[in-house]
């Protein structure tokens, strides 16, 4: 039940939706006897876009979970692994087009590639499964077979897990294919690097800690310059509003599984 109350609880609370169903409210009751309230649904609706559409609230909101975690110092030792989780791709319409269409954390496939490159022996693991609650869709996992091997790794040398539904699932279900059974000293000895976007890294991690996994993060696909630049006045109202969601998402995220117990930390830190 937990994945599918998150799903439609997003589906209202996601701020583009959250907003634009205010909006409409207020414009539909100003032409009701209630229009003092649908004036002041209105305005508030469009302070809320400008807000977070423009000026430098959706970096300052996104800032501290992309800065959370750094990538590993260089010169980096060869890891065991390299794990990508999902998120990345559009299967659906990949399969429909016969291509390798990215969302805009395709990043994490084009980074991962070339760590698999630099490091030819690590093992490669794609976690991902199906993350909408329709079922009946093209999974990650379906492309990403087709896509890792044509961006020059091996096949051989990569495994893929197909039933994981979110984050949490991902840690669970990827341990327990890389070594089922009671053994806990199998991790000791090794470094498994984990590649995801920088703003998702923190529950990443906390889940991955919380199933007894330890990882290196390797965050990418970040959004922020990094410095004081990210705080000036911004004129893109999509890429803003589409920052602030994808902060104040994980922000509940990151609530919701120390709440529910599947991280040990409420803002995982290194």
């Amino acid at each position: 039940m937990f994945f599918q109350f998150s799903k439609v609880f997003w589906l209202v609370a996601a701020p583009g939706n959250l907003l634009a169903l205010l909006l409409t409210m207020g414009a539909i009751g100003l032409f009701t006897r209630f229009q003092r309230t649908a004036r002041a649904a209105v305005s508030v609706s469009a302070f809320g876009f400008l807000l977070l559409g423009f000026g430098p609230f959706s970096a300052a909101l996104i800032r501290p979970l992309e800065d959370r975690f750094a990538r590993p110092a260089e010169p980096m030792a060869a890891p065991t692994g390299i794990i990508i989780l999902g998120g990345g791709l559009k299967p659906a319409i990949s399969r429909a087009r016969g291509s390798f269409d990215v969302q805009e954390a395709g990043s994490r496939m084009i980074e991962a590639a070339a760590l698999a490159q630099r490091f030819p022996q690590a093992r490669v693991v794609f976690t991902g499964g199906i993350g909408v609650l329709d079922q009946n869709v093209a999974t990650e996992v379906e492309i990403a077979r087709l896509m890792l091997p044509a961006m020059g790794i091996a096949p051989e040398r990569i495994v893929y897990e197909d039933r994981s539904r979110n984050t949490h699932e991902n840690a669970l279900f990827t341990r327990e294919m890389l070594k089922p059974g009671a053994e806990e000293t199998w991790l000791e000895a090794e470094t498994w690097l984990l590649v995801t976007s920088s703003w998702h890294m923190p529950r990443s991690v906390g889940v991955f800690r919380a199933a007894g996994f330890p990882v290196v993060p390797y965050p990418v696909d970040y959004t922020t310059f990094g410095g004081a630049g990210d705080f000036g006045a911004g004129f893109d109202l999509v890429d803003g509003m589409t920052r602030a969601s994808r902060a104040i998402r994980e922000y509940i995220g990151l609530v919701a599984y120390r709440l529910s117990g599947r991280t040990k930390a409420l803002f995982p830190a290194p």
